[in-house]
């Protein structure tokens, strides 16, 4: 499955805006999406609004599934 990333870009190893992503798998626990993120390694984001965990100000954004 992949997944696009729509809304504010958000460092080097995070989500940039429009840009899709491979979707490994959805946690069975929180339904977080395990992307391939822009570090090239694969982390868990929130299924309706992924933002960097460290910076809860961040506006975030969406996914579209495609």
């Amino acid at each position: 499955m992949k997944a696009r990333y729509v809304g504010k870009s958000f460092g080097v190893d995070g989500l940039t805006n429009g840009k899709v992503y491979r979707v490994l798998g959805v946690d069975e626990l929180t339904g977080a999406l395990r992307v391939i993120d822009d570090s090239g390694e694969d982390y868990l984001y929130s299924p309706e609004h992924p933002r960097p965990v460290g910076n809860q100000d961040h506006p975030g954004g969406h996914w579209e599934i495609i």
